[in-house]
């Protein structure tokens, strides 16, 4: 069959439960003794790994007739290289899509949701059946793409990391995190359980469980992004709030809540001699340390995702 493509197809899968508890307890087996030794259900593992078995053997075969196929494991996007015509195909959670888009470079990535039953997928549009009408469509640039803001910290050594969702800044441990925060002409220093900065896509998730036990505490109604689709997903903003802040005689609690801007500008300086760390969308093994007289720069990101709808 004749490619429809010369671009690379990439299609970036992630491992079931039941593959990471066989991987930890090297048999099924042993997997299935450790579950049903818990109480739960053995069943409800093997039947999501076989429909998300069964969704990549699908995928795999449409993409493989149209183009040319890459497969690559969630593990390894850190330091894949992506190609610039590269056009990208997530299958799993929405977690995939948003920790594979912060590694791409403008290449769109269609977000696949392989079972529909068990996942909402609110960035997962499509099933495994609707590739082979929509990707000739993707060929000829002709589906709509929703562009989802970034939020970017830049360290004074140079070292960058994105976020789709939040970025966390604090420590590796559950101790209270040190630095000096500076946002819209005020700074202070201040003692926290972390600093947590949420994009437009990401104020639903993390961002939107810290205000709601705050208001619950409180009584308070604060502003979060609304959450609509492209409204929010675009905006040229970010929001902060700050976990836990201790007020003591060295330290503050003015600077708690926040939309970050081109004209109103973030920046932290640690002041933690070790375990301090920067990491996004809930991946803490990749990280960049945030050590003691390091400063991180908080700004919306130069670049966007691209999400086929």
């Amino acid at each position: 069959m004749k490619r429809l493509t010369e671009n690379k197809l990439v299609l970036v899968k992630r491992k079931t439960r039941l593959e990471e508890l066989i991987a930890r307890f090297n048999t099924v087996e042993q997997a299935r003794f450790y579950v049903e030794h818990l109480g739960s259900d053995f069943t409800d593992y093997q039947k999501e790994d076989a429909v998300y078995k069964q969704a990549l053997r699908t995928i795999e075969g449409i993409l493989s007739e149209m183009g040319r196929l890459q497969i690559v494991s969630r593990e390894y996007i850190p330091n894949f290289i992506f190609g610039k015509q590269d056009i990208v195909v997530a299958v799993g959670q929405d977690g995939l899509v948003a920790n594979t888009l912060k590694y791409l470079d403008n290449q769109p990535l269609i977000g696949v949701n392989p079972d529909p039953a068990r996942w909402d997928g609110m960035l997962l549009p499509f099933q495994a059946k609707d590739l082979r009408a929509l990707l000739p469509d993707v060929f000829a640039n002709q589906r709509p793409i929703g562009e989802v803001s970034m939020a970017k910290s830049t360290l004074n050594d140079g070292q960058v990391m994105y976020a789709v969702n939040d970025l966390f800044i604090g420590q590796k441990t559950h101790v209270s995190a040190r630095y000096h925060i500076q946002y819209d002409r005020t700074g202070e220093y201040q003692s926290s359980s972390g600093i947590i900065v949420s994009t437009g896509l990401g104020a639903t998730g993390w961002l939107r469980s810290i205000v709601a036990g705050a208001t619950g505490i409180t009584g308070a109604n604060e502003e979060v992004f609304v959450p609509g689709r492209q409204q929010a997903w675009s905006a040229e903003c970010l929001q902060f709030t700050v976990r836990e802040p201790y007020p003591s005689r060295t330290t503050g609690t003015s600077i708690v809540f926040g939309r970050i801007s081109a004209d109103k500008p973030m920046r932290i300086t640690s002041a933690m001699p070790e375990n301090g760390v920067i990491f996004s969308d809930g991946i803490e093994s990749d990280f960049l340390e945030f050590r003691s007289g390091m400063v991180a720069e908080i700004t919306v990101a130069e670049k966007k995702g691209r999400l086929i709808l």
